[in-house]
């Protein structure tokens, strides 16, 4: 398996409107830490050995520490790919046609949808993520506490939110409602709605 590498993102994305470009680097740097300690916990996964399986045990061993720590490294890297993706890079600044009727339908409204995310973003202790539940055929705005909390059986996230501090707090301090309400003004609805129609159509 070849080594993840850190992917490359809009430039526009160290222009944002309210987010400091620092801020920006400084969370990029975070991201790319998570893709070198992935590497590092698949690579240690590799060089397991007999006597690291015979001692697997549900309260202490290096089975499990290393493969829940992938989970969350691994989570780390897709959330933060998710999140830098929608953010800057163009100018719709609404959801276009089909992925506006889906939220009416869901939400009755793009207002009550923002409320929603918003209420979200303010209720969550790292992410909250807006997906396409393929069973329910709807979008849902899904709570997470950890890197590691998605993922959510059948949904498939379109847009991620950054609630962890790192995200807003050199920025915004405590006020994380200041930096949501910010955080919609930069989203790139058109990616969005790429990813949307995407799975719309499966």
């Amino acid at each position: 398996m070849k080594p993840l590498v850190p992917m490359t993102f809009s430039p526009s994305l160290f222009e944002l409107d309210g987010i400091s470009k620092k801020t920006v680097e400084d969370h990029l740097k975070l991201y790319a830490g998570y893709v070198t300690k992935y590497n590092e916990i698949t690579e240690r996964m590799h060089n397991l050995g007999d006597d690291d399986y015979a001692k697997a045990n549900q309260v202490y061993s290096f089975v499990r520490e290393l493969k829940v720590e992938l989970s969350f490294a691994y989570g780390g890297v897709v959330n933060h790919e998710l999140y830098f993706a929608a953010l800057g890079g163009g100018t719709q600044k609404e959801p276009g046609s089909l992925l506006g009727k889906q939220i009416a339908t869901d939400f009755g409204s793009f207002e009550n949808y923002k409320r929603d995310l918003k209420a979200s973003g303010l209720a969550a202790r790292g992410w909250v993520w807006t997906a396409w539940n393929s069973r329910e055929k709807r979008l849902v705005n899904y709570v997470g506490d950890a890197q590691n909390s998605y993922p959510v059986w059948y949904a498939t996230p379109v847009l991620a939110l950054d609630t962890y501090e790192h995200a807003y707090f050199a920025d915004f301090a405590v006020n994380r409602a200041a930096y949501i309400d910010v955080f919609f003004r930069n989203v790139n609805w058109g990616t969005v709605e790429e990813s949307f129609s995407s799975l719309a159509k499966k």
